[in-house]
């Protein structure tokens, strides 16, 4: 894995970051490659993902990659979580909800995002 889609620990309990954060449009592809990648190889449901935002260069071949993304990655992802996205217009984050039908609720820190995945 990349130093950008890596597990950190919070609460005893192992997030996916998937750090996009003042990323370039070109760049978030690739790394959206590696993400679907490195998310199936882990069980059905055992996922914690947190994708970071922040800055990043969102346009609409990014907002349809992570639809697709989001959509396969679904079996795999017991909760998921956003920070950052205010950089995501709010017409793209509505459609990609629902196209992926997953709930993929914003935070404004990374640590309000975390004890949001790790609560019961």
């Amino acid at each position: 894995m990349s130093e950008r889609i890596s597990f950190v620990t919070h609460q005893g309990q192992q997030i996916l970051l998937i750090d996009l954060s003042g990323c370039a449009a070109k760049e978030i592809l690739l790394l959206l490659e590696e993400t679907q990648h490195t998310i199936a190889q882990y069980p059905r449901n055992s996922l914690l993902t947190l994708g970071d935002l922040t800055g990043a260069q969102i346009d609409r071949a990014v907002a349809t990659r992570l639809k697709e993304v989001l959509v396969f990655d679904r079996p795999y992802v017991k909760r998921g979580a956003m920070v950052g996205a205010e950089s995501l217009p709010n017409v793209y984050y509505e459609n990609i909800k629902s196209f992926s039908q997953r709930k993929l609720p914003r935070f404004k820190t990374r640590e309000e995002a975390m004890d949001w995945l790790v609560k019961d």
